[in-house]
């Protein structure tokens, strides 16, 4: 995800600037939800208590907003777990899902970077971590209920994918990157081609058995020298993805190597093309075609922007002209609405709001129940993370 972030730094834009050639849209504006919580990673909502507002410090924090205010104590505070945050560096909490059943069983999930025990070879381990809400107290968990769901190993420790999101079919997706180190360099043909690896996929489990159980119509299931868990492959570093609240749809923003990003729907089966493909276009020519590769909907070159950030199809009421578009980001600043097109053309607008709220990063993008949109940042002036809504 921060793959180039000290030239990001160096080249980040304005939010409400325009990019050379592109409509933009002046019909929308930001609302300051929070500024007080740092390194914002992920965001997440319940339906048991829609007004609350569930956000990830990398660190390893779990955060609540509360009516507009950020609660003191921490939801989960899993800080003496998580591998510490140094620099620019990609591990940490990276992400957060409620199980559909929470207003019952009181179960979430969470995307963790840990150290590795000194394993050879091994930079870190990604653990998904299921926990219950306490009994006692809804503003927070008891991290005496935790179970490891998933634990997987990382060579590198860039390219963690971590996002989380339960789908329409109840079963847990999981975005985890290529391994790291530049150019999928681990392995004869990298890992994004490789079925018998968990890196570079969405992974889609069962997380109602112990430890998780492999839904019966995985597309590998039945494929000799493949994990099952596999739900899509062929990919760098998904790192966001969001499932569309009407269609089921699920996008993922796919941040690219050296020259292009890229937005896909991902399909159960399919293969996105890395490492021998980057957007459109070849990355390693002396590897093997993939079969029938699927395009992204949607690329654009490292001149509008250095790093992804997947967002959100709008489904919300409160701005109409937005409704059926893709709204996303770049880490470097930007923020854009995709909108369909005939056939699989997309086109996009750049988005404009009546106050600039000085130089972020772009982290990640929220989602709440009536389908409102978020955007969860870090403010490079005042050394703080914020989250902003994004309002008529």
């Amino acid at each position: 995800m921060y793959k180039k972030l000290i030239l990001a730094v160096l080249a980040v834009s304005l939010f409400g600037t325009s990019v050379t050639g592109q409509a933009q849209s002046k019909n929308v504006k930001l609302q300051l939800v929070t500024d007080e919580i740092v390194h914002p990673t992920a965001f997440a909502v319940t339906k048991k208590s829609p007004s609350l507002l569930f956000v990830c410090e990398q660190e390893g924090r779990v955060r609540v907003i509360q009516k507009g205010k950020l609660v003191k104590e921490p939801f989960l505070d899993i800080s003496d777990i998580v591998i510490k945050r140094d620099g620019y560096d990609e591990r940490g909490l990276l992400g957060l899902a409620f199980h559909p059943d929470y207003a019952v069983n009181g179960k979430f999930y969470v995307y963790i970077s840990v150290t590795a025990g000194g394993k050879v070879g091994i930079n870190h381990h990604t653990e998904v971590r299921e926990y219950t809400v306490s009994k006692e107290n809804p503003l927070a968990a008891d991290k005496k209920t935790m179970r490891k769901v998933l634990v997987f190993d990382q060579p590198e420790s860039n390219h963690n994918g971590g996002d989380l999101k339960f789908g329409p079919d109840g079963f847990l997706y999981i975005a985890s990157g290529d391994g790291g180190g530049g150019g999928d360099k681990h392995g004869d043909y990298g890992n994004g081609q490789n079925l018998n690896t968990l890196l570079g996929k969405i992974l889609r489990i069962d997380v109602n058995k112990t430890p998780y159980a492999i839904p019966a119509d995985n597309p590998f299931v039945k494929t000799i020298s493949a994990r099952p868990e596999i739900y899509a492959y062929g990919l760098r570093n998904p790192w966001r993805f969001s499932f569309d609240k009407k269609t089921g749809r699920l996008f993922a923003g796919e941040v690219g190597q050296n020259k292009f990003e890229e937005i896909d729907i991902i399909t159960k089966g399919g293969n996105y093309g890395w490492r021998a493909i980057e957007g459109f276009h070849p990355f390693s020519t002396t590897d093997p075609k993939p079969e029938k590769p699927i395009d992204p909907i949607f690329e654009y070159p490292h001149t509008d922007g250095l790093s992804i950030t997947g967002g959100f199809l709008y489904r919300g009421k409160a701005i109409p002209s937005l409704a059926g578009k893709y709204v996303f980001g770049d880490m470097s600043g930007p923020v854009w609405a995709l909108a369909p097109g005939g056939g699989n053309k997309w086109t996009r607008e750049k988005l404009s709001v009546s106050r600039d709220p000085g130089y972020w990063h772009v982290y990640s993008f929220g989602e709440d129940v009536s389908g409102e949109i978020y955007i969860l940042t870090q403010l490079l002036e005042k050394g703080t993370g914020a989250v902003y809504k994004i309002v008529p």
